[in-house]
């Protein structure tokens, strides 16, 4: 989705309602990933005071194998964001990370949101938090199993 900023950016007060999703067919292009609807954005870019922000939640479902046990799962996300977005800026550095330059007033809002909700992910996967993964040894499932190689291991090591 392409959002025309132009009117945004002229007008003090000025708001506009986002609702809308990135389909599925745009998602499956992400390298390893499987999301398993599309994701769901709703938000607002609003002129408050020539100051242009945008806040938005994402709400998706992500279909992923556990780091640790190698179980396949589905789990439910949930972020919110927000954003400054400028024209243009006359200085670079760490300070103006905070913003988001819009080329000719516009925005790719699909862009921003993959991007944005894609480095908020975990960077290990797990079906859950206390996931206890496999033996190294035997392969055995320590979430469902035990085995004797992890305590004979422990005790030889």
């Amino acid at each position: 989705m392409i959002i025309d900023l132009k009117q945004l950016y002229n007008v003090v007060g000025e708001r506009l309602s986002i609702d809308y999703t990135i389909d599925k067919e745009k998602l499956d292009s992400v390298k390893g990933y499987s999301f398993f609807d599309p994701i769901t954005i709703k938000g607002a870019v609003i002129n408050r005071a020539g100051i242009v922000m945008l806040d938005f939640k994402a709400d998706f479902v992500l279909h992923g194998c556990c780091d640790r046990c190698l179980i396949e799962f589905e789990r439910s996300f949930s972020f919110e964001f927000s954003h400054i977005l400028v024209r243009s800026l006359n200085s670079s550095g760490d300070e103006y990370d905070d913003y988001i330059v819009t080329e000719s007033d516009k925005l790719d809002m699909d862009e921003l949101a993959l991007t944005d909700c894609l480095l908020q992910l975990p960077s290990k996967m797990l079906c859950k938090e206390d996931c206890k993964g496999l033996c190294p040894v035997c392969g055995t499932d320590l979430n469902e199993n035990k085995c004797d190689c992890c305590e004979a291991e422990n005790v030889i090591g």
